[in-house]
């Protein structure tokens, strides 16, 4: 089997959908990264808001440069992004014994909420995913309380695995299995 680690980053070209564009991050987006991480309804859900002076002092010029987060680009600017990340093992939650699966994540701007933007990324950021790494398993976990979330996880594919304590709140764990439909 292929480990998501040797997969080439970033893709030989960005991946388009009907609305965005899913890329890897730039300088450009460096202030809506910030924006991201200190606004208090993103971090709702994902251990709350950072204040911004501290992510203003410690983001690099050129934030998310790293395999497996693509920055989601509407009209020529960031609205959020998407992560398909090694899930460590020593957490609760897997669908291999071992565990180490790879593990989807995504955060939006608010004001890009509701548009069905988080969809239309995380289905592309998903058929990439399963294009380069054939019958490679993706996870996804969420507080149950994010009922959006988990509404998402299930027209995504994802099914119901587990569901445990983790962070102070109950956690919902699917599995999406490569060809689910999305």
């Amino acid at each position: 089997m292929t480990e998501p680690g040797t997969v080439a980053w970033p893709p030989t070209a960005p991946i388009e959908t009907e609305r965005l564009v899913l890329r890897a991050s730039e300088a450009r987006d460096r202030a809506a990264f910030v924006e991201l991480f200190a606004s208090p309804e993103v971090g709702t859900y994902v251990g709350g808001a950072r204040p911004r002076d501290e992510l203003e002092r410690a983001m690099p010029e050129v934030p998310g440069q790293r395999p497996g987060l693509f920055v989601i680009d509407l009209d020529g600017a960031m609205i959020g992004m998407i992560t398909l990340d090694r899930r460590d093992a020593e957490r609760p939650g897997r669908v291999r014994p071992e565990g180490g699966e790879t593990e989807l994540g995504y955060m939006l701007l608010p004001e890009a909420w509701g548009r069905g933007y988080a969809a239309e990324a995380s289905a592309a950021a998903l058929d990439w995913f399963t294009a380069t790494l054939p019958g490679e398993p993706v996870v996804l976990t969420t507080q149950t309380a994010n009922t959006r979330a988990m509404r998402l996880a299930t027209k995504l594919g994802f099914v119901e695995v587990a569901r445990f304590e983790e962070y102070g709140a109950e956690q919902w764990f699917g599995a999406r299995t490569a060809g689910a439909d999305a």
